[in-house]
């Protein structure tokens, strides 16, 4: 099955479109969870098995678990969502963008290593350090576009041929890079006039949205402007919100949890 096969399935199957995003800051943990060994692990595990019925998709990011030497405790989690829920499709956030021998390390990190069915990329160097990437042809590539962070205007809205760059990315990924189905594009909630403008021009192709929940994205605004006429076609993250959210009475972290997880997932889905 491919990431795009797996991804349309879990639209449907989880009427969702909502991915958690997996950012462990042990420093947030409980303490319960913070004594263990393999906290960082734990940690994610509970959230996996607290959401997992209600996401289209898991977007672990890998500097959380680098910057601790927790790379390990990330290949256990990987694993763990591969054989535990392989219908939901796991998108390792990692951001590369290299060139030729680099890249192809580099997709064998994500895809081999960690077992990944989606990686994101940064287009910056361009088509050259994407193209190893798509050698895997069951696997998503998700390319950097439109970012959700306020700095991304700087590179992302500079004007080329009368266009705005994160455009002509759209356009170049849709016309001539997504030559195998595979690809999708990072467009951020947080701007949802440029989120309609990127789906004006890409069709139907699936964008990873992060920016709701702790960025402040408007969960109507995003759903409107990203929306296919299926009324999916996005995986919109939430990653802080869900995972510190602040138990109510007799909850523990995985209940709160799910609990603000089902909350997003119903928002969103009240625009669909």
């Amino acid at each position: 099955m491919t990431f795009l096969e797996k991804l349309s399935a879990a639209w449907t199957a989880n009427q969702s479109l909502l991915c958690v995003g997996l950012d462990p800051d042990i420093s947030k943990f409980p303490d319960s969870v913070k004594q263990q060994p393999d906290a960082i692990f734990a940690f994610c595990k509970a959230i996996v098995d607290a959401t997992a019925d209600l996401a289209c998709s898991f977007k672990p990011q890998i500097a959380y678990f680098a910057a601790l030497r927790a790379e390990d405790q990330l290949e256990a989690l990987c694993r763990y969502i591969r054989e535990t829920y392989p219908q939901i499709p796991v998108v390792l956030d990692a951001k590369r963008g290299d060139i030729g021998a680099t890249a192809e390390q580099y997709a064998r990190e994500a895809f081999e290593r960690y077992g990944a069915d989606a990686v994101t990329v940064n287009p910056y160097m361009g088509f050259d350090s994407v193209a190893p990437y798509l050698e895997w042809k069951d696997r998503g590539v998700i390319i950097l576009c439109r970012t959700s962070n306020p700095g991304g205007s700087d590179l992302q809205f500079l004007t080329a041929d009368g266009k705005p760059v994160y455009q002509h990315v759209a356009r170049l990924v849709a016309e001539k890079w997504n030559t195998n189905g595979q690809c999708g594009l990072v467009v951020g909630a947080t701007f949802p006039e440029e989120l309609a403008q990127v789906r004006g021009i890409v069709g139907d192709m699936p964008l990873l949205v992060p920016g709701i929940g702790a960025q402040g994205g408007d969960i109507q605004a995003t759903v409107k402007a990203g929306r296919t006429a299926a009324g999916s076609g996005m995986m919109i993250n939430s990653s802080r919100a869900i995972l510190y959210a602040k138990p109510a009475a007799g909850e523990d972290f995985a209940g709160a949890a799910r609990r603000v997880a089902l909350e997003t997932r119903d928002a969103i889905n009240q625009y669909r």
